[in-house]
């Protein structure tokens, strides 16, 4: 039997600046952005919270449609796989990347702006059942003074 293996990300987060787009010389685009993601924790010997802020190198290939939609405090919602690379630099040294090699990305509301959050949050679990939908209110009864002479066939 073959070991398996899993290489797979999934990120929500804001766009640090404006997506770039890139074309290789056989002409297929590459958009770049940075995203940032954000971890809150509270500090067990001060009791104060403190947030810590991830920045991750988002690579999407042939895709520069969504170029004009990210922009830079964009939410976004990101899957794809980790990749590391090599390269030199201009001083002939070698440096390492670590990209998110995108293979999803789903825009998250407007720029800067947070999605709506609903009236009632339900409760937290990981089960969520069928949500409650209410009514729609009941439809205005029909004119009683229409005859066969007002309908048009």
């Amino acid at each position: 039997m073959a070991s398996r293996s899993v290489n797979k990300v999934i990120l929500i987060g804001h766009l640090g600046k404006d997506a770039e787009t890139r074309y290789t010389t056989s002409g297929a685009a590459v958009t770049t952005f940075p995203l940032a993601t954000n971890y809150r924790s509270k500090d067990p010997q001060t009791g104060e919270w403190k947030d810590e802020t991830e920045w991750h190198n988002i690579v999407l290939w042939r895709q520069e449609n969504l170029k004009g939609f990210l922009t830079k405090g964009q939410r976004v919602y990101v899957e794809g796989r980790i990749r590391t690379r090599a390269y030199e630099d201009r001083d002939g040294q070698k440096r390492y990347i670590t990209e998110i090699l995108a293979q999803d990305i789903l825009l998250l509301g407007a720029r800067g702006v947070e999605a709506p959050v609903p009236e009632e949050t339900p409760a937290p679990g990981p089960a969520r059942g069928p949500q409650k939908v209410e009514p729609s209110p009941p439809e205005e009864p029909f004119a009683e003074g229409i005859t066969d002479d007002d309908v048009p066939f």
